[in-house]
């Protein structure tokens, strides 16, 4: 579970948000601008907050009362991007284990499995500039799930994509966390979509929670 309760400054607002997050589909739901993003770039550690405190698990990830801050790398944050940020000189079957440092056996079968439930199987040796905006964000799914981590933060995911392929991968996605069973964090600013993907929706306006 995460745990999150943060205070951050900025230059249009004051941010400040508080809410818990268990083994479902969150999704921060609110207009451009109103902070959503900055939520999940201080949970992954980019950005830091002024003040609050965040844990997940057991692990406090931020405590400023404590002087806490922990590494992004130490974490354990899956983040899929907006605009996907592939390698483009690795092809997909790289992409996919950047984080792996030393591939065993086991690994070798959970890409196996993990590429064969994104049905990308057939690309594993493409680059990204020879796949479809739906196949890059496979590809960027399935990279920050092979990772294995405790929570996935996803943001404006489907943004780019035309309607028929942005409802068949929210229906993936629905999928996926039942598979994976950690919490997974969406920012959208399509009504439809969060209706459809929150089994909890955070509304969000200027920084703050409005319901």
């Amino acid at each position: 579970m995460l745990a999150i309760e943060i205070h951050k400054q900025l230059p249009e607002f004051n941010l400040q948000i508080e809410f818990t997050v268990s083994n479902n589909i969150t999704v921060l739901f609110g207009p451009s601008g109103c902070g959503k993003t900055t939520i999940l770039r201080c949970i992954a550690g980019l950005t830091k907050p002024d003040k609050g405190r965040m844990t997940l698990g057991q692990n406090v990830l931020y405590d400023s009362n404590s002087n806490v801050f922990m590494a992004p790398r130490n974490r354990e944050v899956g983040y899929v991007f907006q605009e996907y940020a592939l390698f483009p000189h690795m092809d997909v079957t790289k992409n996919i284990l950047y984080s792996i440092k030393n591939i065993n056996e086991q690994e070798k079968q959970d890409f196996q499995r993990l590429v064969q439930l994104l049905k990308i199987s057939s690309l594993v040796h493409r680059l990204p500039t020879k796949l479809s905006g739906g196949e890059q964000q496979r590809v960027a799914l399935g990279r920050a799930l092979m990772a294995k981590p405790k929570i996935l933060l996803l943001d404006e995911p489907f943004s780019a994509l035309d309607n028929n392929i942005r409802i068949e991968l929210q229906d993936e996605l629905l999928s996926m966390q039942q598979i994976w069973q950690i919490p997974f964090i969406l920012v959208t600013h399509d009504k439809l979509e969060a209706e459809k993907l929150g089994q909890q929706i955070i509304y969000m306006d200027q920084g703050h929670q409005i319901a």
